[in-house]
């Protein structure tokens, strides 16, 4: 292991809950409110759940949380519940200025979130990674790294488990790894909770819709560093000028990544070698054609959890050990079959247009049918559409409240041709297929939200799978005898 860490972290002191009247506002459909719910149970809180939901909604996330001593209100808000208690819980997709929020505030309740509760209680150093798109991958290949020699090495964050969960397992030593959205990195600026390593994969537009300009949604990012001090590092990406612009966010010291430059210090590629700079020295820690996936950004996503692995001390020799055993992170431009020599890809997570360009990017010089469209996040779609306009065969489009602003500009920017908009993702892929051509690619890569025709983006990267899977299972009866 390196030196480059402190085998120590400063963090503020853990609330004492015992007594305490808590409410959850926003179980959800993931894990992160059912964790906060048993986390404050087992603190000896008097705890509420408030969801707008219904509980024929959260019947999964209710069986999880069956016989704890727990209160619930479902389907709608009480204020009373508001202004009685000492502490609300927030879900991430609730807005810091709901006025629920304001109501507990003026009752003198104290705001938290499930980020926030985690960074007090967990007693070892944390590696926090954000960005636009990017974060899920680079987290995931940070963990791989320092598994290598600690298999105790915990991931969690925005990636559907509850990070409270792992707090058990934790110890001072543990290495711990958190994907941060900028809804998390809210909840922990309102507390003045930074990671003692943060990295900022790229910035670029999304979640227009939550925030009221683009310098806003910067901010919200680039607040992960805000509270670091002169003993924290702050990786960022030096080819994304927003990102690059950060470096004087906090007190971190700042190390770059890059696919390219003469920095004396930083991951980068040099040609086809993944290289570490150091003390004014230089370690190769894989060529680029060992490296198992593909597209420039996964370089970049290597690049960053290189970086920050090192950091959290991990050698070269497990850098490289961990990126030659990477395996695609499930929808994230994962391979789903091949069906009559066209390969279907589900990269559903890519809900930013900046994260959709970034897959046509991978598969260029394929013939190629984008599956794209969804709800509206506030984000220029005129740059997407151009690019998919001169580089996909065909478009597919998924109905939602972005889909007719897209339709109208992949239309304008001279896409020739346009299926839809579907109601459904089995129709979807059913005209997919019926466009593709053998040697080519269907990409589901919306570059849009998922809400309207789907539960969020997982939900729609499951329906995609399956589709997928019933046009193999009929392809294959086609070519019985």
């Amino acid at each position: 292991m390196t030196d480059h860490v402190a085998r120590t972290t400063q963090r503020r002191a853990e609330p004492d809950l015992r007594g305490a009247r808590a409410l959850v506002m926003g179980l959800g459909t993931r894990q992160g409110g059912v964790g906060v719910a048993r986390y404050l149970v087992a603190q000896g809180a008097e705890v509420t759940v408030t969801d707008l939901r219904t509980e024929a909604d959260l019947v999964p996330a209710l069986e999880e949380l069956a016989g704890l001593p727990i209160r619930y209100v479902l389907g709608e808000h009480r204020a009373e519940d508001f202004e009685r208690a000492d502490l609300v819980v927030r879900n991430p997709a609730v807005p810091l200025d709901s006025p629920w929020l304001q109501r507990a505030r003026a009752a003198g309740a104290r705001i938290e979130m499930e980020m926030s509760l985690f960074f007090r209680a967990c007693p070892a150093p944390i590696v926090g990674i954000t960005g636009t798109k990017g974060k899920t991958t680079t987290a995931t290949l940070c963990a791989g790294i320092l598994r290598v020699a600690r298999p105790d090495t915990v991931l969690a964050g925005n990636m559907g488990t509850s990070t409270l969960d792992a707090l058990p397992g934790i110890r001072p030593d543990t290495p711990v790894v958190i994907e941060l959205s900028s809804w998390q990195i809210e909840g922990l600026a309102e507390h003045g909770l930074s990671p003692h390593v943060a990295v900022i994969t790229n910035i670029s537009e999304d979640h227009l819709n939550r925030y009221p300009s683009m310098a806003a949604y910067v901010e919200a990012k680039r607040q992960i560093a805000r509270y670091q001090g002169p003993d924290d590092w702050l990786v960022l990406n030096r080819d994304d000028p927003l990102a690059w612009e950060s470096r004087s966010a906090g007190a971190g010291r700042v190390v770059p990544f890059g696919m390219a430059g003469d920095a004396p210090a930083g991951a980068f590629r040099d040609g086809d070698r993944l290289v570490w700079r150091w003390d004014g020295s230089e370690v190769e820690l894989l060529r680029r054609d060992e490296f198992p996936l593909p597209g420039d950004h996964a370089v970049a996503n290597a690049l960053a959890a290189a970086a920050a692995a090192i950091l959290a001390g991990a050698d070269p020799a497990q850098v490289r050990t961990g990126l030659l055993a990477a395996t695609p992170v499930p929808h994230r431009q994962e391979i789903v079959a091949t069906i009559d020599g066209v390969c279907y890809v589900n990269d559903t997570a890519a809900t930013a247009p900046a994260a959709a360009v970034a897959a046509l990017d991978t598969f260029r010089g394929r013939p190629l049918v984008l599956i794209a469209g969804g709800a509206a996040k506030g984000a220029d779609l005129g740059p997407m559409a151009r690019r998919v306009a001169a580089e996909a065969s065909a478009v597919v489009l998924l109905d939602g409240t972005a889909t007719p602003d897209l339709h109208a500009r992949l239309r304008d920017a001279g896409a020739a041709r346009i299926s839809g908009p579907h109601r459904s993702m089995e129709d979807a892929v059913r005209a997919a297929a019926e466009l593709a051509t053998p040697g080519g690619v269907v990409l589901l890569a919306p570059g849009c939200a998922s809400f309207g025709l789907f539960r969020d983006e997982f939900e729609r990267g499951e329906a995609f799978r399956a589709a997928v899977r019933a046009l193999a299972g009929a392809a294959r009866r086609e070519g019985e005898p």
